[in-house]
């Protein structure tokens, strides 16, 4: 079956390598998460996109602090960068995000994919929110559909749906960059979990077999890295070819029965993320934290024996 919106993305690769009109990244690496944010930038006009930003949070005090964030503002600064995105490619379930607090130092629209809707209703019932809790995405300052494209400066950009870790999960192409939240990792650690709420291990290797259709050359990069076995370094850079050849869940020959069972198997031994809980009520708000009660104090829920 053809995929235009896919075919449209690889064309849009291939002119950016030709013409030149290519990112600069940056990476900022927050070990206690293990996330990579990813500033990305036009050379020629200096536009720039922040994705996937981490809010520093310490779970027994309760205590949100801005360090990770900070070295960000700095960069930014520094480079003279413009900020016009604060890019969330899915609702994180292993780190608050820090987009508000970079949006008002920095500016930028938030913006996610508009699936974001459906992981509210999900956890919007877990969480037990009442009606002032909206489940229509309107926490943030736009919502993307698959295929639809946009613009860091001069450099042409489009999103492509990529669900299966999560219903909201949207690849970001920004010339000839991919940023693909959680649906890869790097290729000797290999793919995502599928067992969330809303996940579905069959979704996901369709998803993934839709970004393996990109140009080889296509650069890749990831939003966590946990440092395979003998590996010593952190890495979040791949490219599209080494995750076709190489990764060790789902290179070339590796059919979708093999990988269900094997992603299936392998999520049943998983716990669930540090944060999951904390995360999930502050991202799929933007962001946002929840609103102070009658004391003044903000608090987050711990339902109990739900996940």
């Amino acid at each position: 079956m053809t995929d235009l919106h896919r075919d449209t993305a690889a064309a849009m690769i291939e002119t950016a390598r030709r013409t030149g009109k290519t990112p600069v990244v940056r990476t900022f690496f927050d070990e206690a998460t293990f996330t990579a944010t990813h500033v990305v930038h036009d050379p020629a006009t200096l536009r720039a996109a922040i994705i996937d930003s981490v809010l520093d949070f310490d779970q027994p005090s309760g205590r949100t602090s801005h360090a990770s964030a900070d070295a960000i503002i700095d960069y930014v600064r520094a480079e003279g960068l413009m900020v016009e995105w604060q890019i969330e490619t899915h609702a994180h379930a292993d780190h608050l995000s820090a987009a508000p607090y970079l949006q008002e130092k920095l500016g930028g629209r938030i913006v996610i994919g508009r699936h974001i809707q459906t992981v509210q209703t999900v956890f919007g019932e877990i969480f037990n929110e009442d009606d002032r809790f909206a489940r229509d995405g309107s926490q943030f300052d736009r919502l993307m559909e698959d295929g639809e494209t946009f613009r860091l400066g001069e450099i042409e950009g489009m999103v492509l749906h990529t669900p299966g870790h999560t219903p909201a999960c949207m690849v970001w192409i920004i010339g000839d960059a991919l940023f693909t939240g959680d649906t890869l990792f790097m290729p000797d650690y290999g793919t995502a979990r599928a067992d969330f709420p809303g996940g579905d291990a069959r979704t996901l290797y369709r998803s993934i077999h839709r970004l393996l259709a990109l140009p080889d050359a296509t650069r890749v990069f990831l939003c966590h890295d946990y440092k395979a076995p003998g590996r010593d370094t952190y890495a979040w850079e791949t490219t599209i070819a080494a995750e076709r050849t190489a990764n060790v869940h789902v290179h070339e020959g590796v059919s979708e029965e093999a990988f269900v069972a094997m992603r299936e198997a392998r999520d049943k031994t998983l716990s669930m993320p540090r944060l999951i809980l904390p995360s999930i009520q502050v991202n799929m708000r933007a962001g946002h934290l929840p609103a102070p009660e009658s004391n003044g104090t903000r608090y987050l829920k711990l339902p109990l024996d739900v996940l």
